[in-house]
C-alpha cells in the first residue's frame, strides 16, 4: 500500500498533525480509502478530536474489526471505521498491538456504539479495552476458554 507523502492531499492527516505531530504514524491511501495509523497511546485523544472538531465531525463509528497476524509482531491490528455524516467522508484508524500487551484505550466514551464493538473484539481476540464500562463476553458463554479468532486457538477447542 502506498503511503501518502504529500499531506496537502490529505486535509484530515494535515489537521491531526498540526494539532499533534505524533498523533499519526503513517497515512495510507488504497483504492480510494484512507487509513491513518495511530499509536496506541494517542488513540483516545485522536478519537475525541475526530468526533468533536467541527471541521471533521466523524460522529459515527460504524465498526471495529480485529486481525491476528500471528506469528508476526505486532500481532494484533484494530481497525476503527468511522463516518462523518456532515461531510460525507469515511475514515479508518488503525492501531497495532503486540501479543504480549494487547491493551488499548476504550473509545466508548467518544462513540457509544464502541461499547458493543469493543466487547466483540475482546470476546473473539482477547484484546482488552482500558476504561471500558462493561468489558465482558458478548458472543461466547462466560465460562468459555480462550478467544476463537486467535490464530493459535485450537481448531477443536480446549478440552
Amino acid at each position: 500500500m502506498p503511503e501518502i507523502e504529500d499531506l496537502q492531499k490529505d486535509p484530515i492527516a494535515q489537521r491531526l498533525r498540526s494539532w499533534d505531530p505524533q498523533s499519526i504514524a503513517e497515512v495510507v491511501e488504497f483504492r480510494g480509502e484512507r487509513t491513518l495509523l495511530v499509536p496506541r497511546s494517542h488513540l483516545r485523544r485522536v478519537a475525541e478530536l475526530l468526533a468533536g472538531d467541527r471541521e471533521l465531525e466523524f460522529n459515527f463509528l460504524s465498526d471495529i474489526t480485529g486481525m491476528d497476524l500471528f506469528p508476526v509482531e505486532p500481532r494484533f491490528v484494530l481497525n476503527y471505521h468511522m463516518v462523518s455524516l456532515a461531510h460525507r467522508a469515511t475514515l479508518r484508524l488503525r492501531v497495532r498491538l503486540h501479543g504480549s500487551d494487547p491493551v488499548v484505550p476504550s473509545v466508548a466514551n467518544v462513540w457509544p456504539t464502541a461499547n458493543w464493538h469493543e466487547r466483540e473484539v475482546f470476546d473473539m481476540f482477547g484484546i482488552r479495552f482500558e476504561g471500558h464500562p462493561d468489558l465482558r463476553r458478548i458472543l461466547m458463554p462466560e465460562d468459555w476458554e480462550g478467544h476463537p479468532m486467535r490464530k493459535d486457538y485450537p481448531v477443536e477447542g480446549y478440552r
